[in-house]
């Protein structure tokens, strides 16, 4: 049976949808400004877990990222796009939901030209299981803490990708990672 193709929100420069088209239609040189999401899972010591990007991304290929990305599809919950895409990305179900940045936007063009042009809120959540990550979006996994992971961003920042690069501050200064904060 064919899979239906994934269609993607797009937005005007306000941010108010304007109309769908097709993923791979979307990400390229002159991607136009579209609805997806982060999210950054935690577990119960306050670890963040972040991906590396699989070597055959389009976009950010082998670079380390947040714990999951994604699209949500027309007229779909963010809360239950976000639940969709972290059980197809990491084969996990996850718990505590929140979003904690939900005004984030960015532009970022990667080194083969490929842009991302996205008003993407930014959520954590904690796992409810164990993760079973697809290999085709992940290339490999860590718990880490979140402060450590901030410095490593300063350190060696194109190893992580620019939303990461960019949400990552905001989120440590507004202890969105503090075990405190999920309850």
């Amino acid at each position: 049976m064919a899979r239906d193709p994934e269609l993607l929100v797009l937005l005007d420069a306000d941010g108010v949808p304007i109309g769908t088209r097709e993923k791979s239609a979307v990400h390229g040189v002159d991607t136009p400004l579209h609805l997806a999401f982060s999210c950054y899972l935690l577990d119960d010591s306050g670890r963040l877990l972040v991906t590396r990007r699989a070597l055959s991304k389009q976009a950010w290929p082998g670079v380390w990222t947040n714990s999951f990305c994604g699209h949500p599809a027309p007229e779909e919950p963010m809360e239950d796009a976000v639940r969709r895409r972290a059980r197809y990305e990491l084969g996990a179900d996850i718990a505590e939901i929140r979003v904690r940045l939900p005004d984030f936007r960015y532009r970022a063009v990667d080194a083969s030209g490929i842009v991302e042009n996205e008003v993407c809120p930014v959520f954590t959540a904690t796992l409810a299981g164990d993760v079973h990550p697809e290999p085709s979006e992940v290339a490999e996994w860590e718990w880490v803490d979140p402060a450590r992971l901030l410095r490593a961003v300063e350190i060696t920042p194109f190893a992580f990708s620019p939303w990461l690069q960019q949400q990552l501050p905001s989120l440590v200064a507004g202890a969105a990672f503090a075990r405190a904060a999920l309850a």
